[in-house]
């Protein structure tokens, strides 16, 4: 079940609300831990024993950490255990194949492994539980001696899927009390239309351009159909994943709960580091605290610090899947992190800012080829047709036909990626009057109709974080 669907809309999310708030405060947890547990096996119910297994282990692990912290050895042991276990889990659904396909290739061997669909959102619960065990062992949160409050904490349907991946001391407190007042149900229900009308009007329909060019032969495209095509995935990617985020962050507030702001316009980004500040924060935050930081951070000299970088890059690009594309991705964008670290920070400030914004998203394009194609020989190929390199021409009849019958739409999409339009909002809320009280109300239910509408006719509705 995806939240861009209308059995989430009009039958899921309606019932689990009302039986949410007619339950005491004291079973909040429980209806939402149960109601969480649906949502997730909706779709895959066997896989929902995984996720009830990682709850229940990680819930022990805390409790004997807690309980032997004056007897370290112990702790340790229950400590390395739970990441192992953890990691494990992960390891062997994600990225089992992928090591043994790579053995199989070095060795000239034939293992065979199953071909397992990967659980939904586990690469989500599993940093999620690793943060709570990692911080109760540092002392940073008191344990959670209730396992009800922690399989709401971990099950949580709302960012269960797609994130933002919630530290356990972020919301310990709403865990145990929380207040929902109609003016922040009413922001919830504004971030999640906002959530949706991204996801489906804008995401779904440039998403379309894409899939055309991708299924195109590569000795077919055209300069201006790889150009149109990618930045197409572009803004796809962003609008899918930020308008997920979005309505994950409103179903919060519906419930009570303030999750991390996941995206901040990161096109409009002058340097490859601000826009990874930007972009799936959640996900940065948690490496930086976890990883970066315990390596030493850049606190051990220059050399040091370029290699946490790279570890970094290296585990944030095999997070995102099991594939060489993806480990790549990860360091090439270290790379520019690093370069930006030495000198290209200081040359990017005695420039205009356009050539910041130009290079950035010249950096960003080139690596959603890597990220979006199926092989690294796949995507080299893609980058030689956007620089005409192979006999292909600038432009064709197709090419340009795409191009007219998208520009608006590009351009709609453009804009709704900077601050732009929600600055219009909020002037519009502040001002008052017809428009404040009026205006704005109908613009979010003019998008909730669109989107319906869309949904009721859908042929195009996926949700490309599904597979991480």
């Amino acid at each position: 079940m995806v939240f861009s669907s209308l059995i989430f809309l009009f039958l899921f999310l309606p019932v689990t609300l009302l039986i949410y708030y007619v339950s005491p405060a004291k079973l909040r947890n429980a209806v939402l831990l149960v109601t969480s547990l649906i949502f997730y096996a909706w779709g895959e119910p066997l896989y929902i024993f995984i996720m009830i297994f990682s709850t229940v282990f990680d819930y022990f692990n805390g409790l004997l950490i807690d309980r032997y912290r004056h007897r370290k050895t112990i702790a340790r042991v229950a400590f390395i255990g739970s990441m192992a276990g953890s990691l494990s889990i992960l390891g062997f659904f994600k990225y089992a194949g992928f090591v043994v396909d790579n053995i199989n290739q070095l060795f000239h061997l034939q293992i065979q492994t199953a071909d397992l669909p990967l659980p939904v959102g586990i690469s989500f619960y599993t940093f999620q539980t690793m943060s709570y065990v990692v911080d109760v062992y540092l002392n940073r949160v008191p344990v959670q001696r209730n396992i009800v409050s922690f399989g709401a904490y971990v099950t949580m349907f709302p960012q269960l899927v797609a994130g933002p991946i919630v530290k356990y001391g972020d919301i310990a407190g709403q865990l145990i009390s929380r207040k929902v007042t109609l003016d922040r149900f009413g922001e919830g229900a504004e971030l999640f239309i906002k959530g949706l009308a991204k996801k489906v009007l804008f995401a779904n329909n440039i998403g379309l351009l894409w899939v055309s060019v991708k299924g195109t032969p590569t000795e077919e495209l055209t300069v201006l159909s790889a150009w149109l095509g990618i930045l197409a995935f572009t803004l796809q990617i962003y609008f899918d994943f930020s308008g997920y985020s979005d309505m994950a962050r409103g179903l919060g507030k519906m419930f009570g709960f303030d999750f991390m702001e996941n995206f901040r316009y990161p096109y409009i980004s002058r340097s490859v580091t601000e826009f990874w500040r930007r972009w799936h924060i959640s996900l940065g935050s948690w490496f930086r605290e976890y990883v970066y930081i315990p390596l030493g951070g850049n606190r051990l000299g220059l050399w040091k610090q370029f290699r946490n970088l790279w570890v970094v890059w290296f585990l944030t690009g095999l997070w995102h899947g099991a594939s060489w594309n993806f480990i790549v991705w990860g360091l090439y964008f270290g790379f520019f992190v690093g370069m930006e670290k030495l000198f290209l920070f200081k040359w990017l400030g005695r420039k205009p800012a356009f050539v910041g914004h130009v290079y950035t998203l010249l950096i960003v394009i080139f690596g959603w080829v890597l990220f979006e194609m199926d092989h690294l020989a796949s995507a080299w190929r893609f980058i030689e047709v956007m620089f005409g390199f192979g006999g292909h021409g600038f432009s064709d009849r197709q090419a340009l036909y795409a191009l007219s019958t998208n520009l608006v739409l590009l351009s709609v999409l453009a804009i709704c990626a900077t601050p732009l339009p929600g600055k219009a909002l909020s002037f519009m809320k502040e001002r008052g009057g017809i428009s404040g009280v009026i205006t704005v109300p109908l613009i979010y239910f003019l998008l909730m109709v669109l989107s319906t509408a869309y949904l009721v006719n859908e042929t195009y509705n996926p949700f490309l974080y599904f597979r991480f």
